[in-house]
């Protein structure tokens, strides 16, 4: 695709960076190709909820065209871009295809990372998309109800044995929702088997759950785990995954579904353009999130290592990708306008909140924190807020409330076609 008149913006990645950008571009003497390799935008931190059976996948999910029909100057690509020429501003595409840009945004996001045993994935998936979610869902599902027809001891306790590793916000969550699942809301559904001995464990490497929230708030979540019966394991290490277990330690466990949520691997964005990076791949980018030594290229997001002025490495969450796709934008349309550009990047923290099962949660606001149920409800009137459309606001509203009162998830649904034997171990993707 030749350059043209007006100024041509490529933004990679349609998630809460790249939405953003685009959308504070609107009126902007630019036009946009918007390129992402699904065709929807997820809202990644309800993601747990499709993959514990609590939402469904079209309640945190939106087609990218449909957000932008209304906007001209944005073509929307559904690829793979394989690579980037700085130097002949041109990305290219799997395919072979290449576009030109005038200037270029990588919001590219970040994946799942098993330190040095990419082995494990298959038994052990991570939880960044829909397929993951899905694929989880379907795991859990399986396994319950191949214990009620496994008349071997050994093996049924397998299959009752929940493993998420790693003890961040999103491990948490799975853990809690598990748990409430096995322990309150299928023990009527199943004959042959007592789903309240299913064992919830939660493996965490660091000295305790949620290090990124206050201390205080750690050891209540964790209480709060341990009262819904997860088995919380601090400062230890698992050492292996397989099909029949994992490796805590030198102590095995058989558990027939485990979840990875222990860390993540930026994309290759810094391969594409040869510039530094942080351990996890992303790019180191400058004050203003450029590329280094690339003015007219900026990384946000995940693909971005980013620092405040204390010092501290800017967190991994949407309001932070959402900042910085405003902020770029900024500097694009200042650019465009011969205007000065705004100051370096500044990160404002807005809080950071997490859910442990359907009725309690934690807030931290810095100074001001807050534990329980109404800690709850404040979670859940933020996130419906964020989510796109009076719809998605309406349906995960009723979902949450239907569930808060009745205790019966509304998306316990398995669709595929494996056998029940073969399913839970295969690594597959939903048909």
């Amino acid at each position: 695709m030749p350059l043209e008149s007006p100024h041509h913006v490529v933004v990679v990645g349609g998630g809460f960076g790249g939405l953003q950008l685009v959308k504070d571009l609107k009126g902007a003497p630019v036009k946009i190709t918007l390129i992402d390799r699904r065709n929807h935008h997820l809202f990644q931190p309800l993601l747990y909820q499709v993959a514990t059976t609590l939402l469904a996948t079209s309640e945190i999910a939106w087609p990218i065209r449909r957000l932008f029909r209304d906007r001209p100057e944005v073509t929307t690509l559904l690829a793979d871009v394989e690579g980037v020429d700085p130097g002949a501003k041109t990305l290219t595409l799997k395919g072979g295809e290449r576009i030109g840009y005038n200037t270029l945004v990588l919001a590219t996001g970040a994946t799942h990372a098993y330190f040095g045993h990419d082995e494990w994935e298959p038994v052990a998936p991570g939880l960044k998309t829909l397929e993951d979610a899905t694929t989880i869902r379907r795991r859990m599902l399986l396994a319950f109800e191949q214990a009620e027809m496994e008349t071997d001891a050994e093996a049924r306790d397998a299959l009752l044995t929940f493993t998420i590793v790693g003890a961040g916000p999103t491990g948490v969550e799975l853990a809690g929702i598990i748990a409430e699942l096995a322990h309150v809301t299928l023990p009527q559904e199943f004959r042959n088997i007592d789903t309240r001995k299913t064992r919830v464990i939660l493996v965490e490497a660091g000295p305790r759950v949620l290090a990124s929230f206050a201390e205080e708030l750690s050891v209540y979540a964790q209480s709060a785990l341990e009262k819904l019966g997860v088995e919380v394991h601090i400062g230890e290490r698992v050492t292996d995954c397989s099909a029949e277990g994992v490796m805590i330690g030198e102590t095995f466990i058989g558990s027939r579904t485990i979840v990875w949520a222990a860390g993540v691997q930026a994309s290759p964005a810094a391969e594409w353009l040869g510039v530094p990076a942080d351990k996890a791949g992303r790019v180191v980018v400058e004050k203003d999130l450029s590329a280094p030594g690339l003015p007219d290229v900026f990384v946000v997001g995940d693909t971005a290592s980013v620092f405040q002025e204390d010092g501290k490495p800017v967190p991994g969450i949407a309001p932070a990708a959402k900042q910085q796709g405003a902020y770029v934008a900024k500097v694009i349309k200042a650019r465009l306008a011969q205007k000065p550009v705004p100051a370096h990047f500044r990160y404002r923290h807005q809080g950071s909140l997490a859910t442990i099962g359907r009725r309690s949660a934690i807030i931290d606001f810095g100074r001001f924190k807050l534990t329980g149920a109404l800690a709850w409800w404040i979670w859940g009137l933020a996130h419906i807020y964020f989510l796109i459309g009076t719809r998605s606001r309406f349906v995960v509203a009723w979902s949450w409330l239907w569930i808060y009162l009745s205790g019966q998830h509304t998306a316990r649904l398995i669709t595929q076609k494996e056998t029940l034997q073969a399913a839970p171990l295969d690594g597959g993707k939903d048909r």
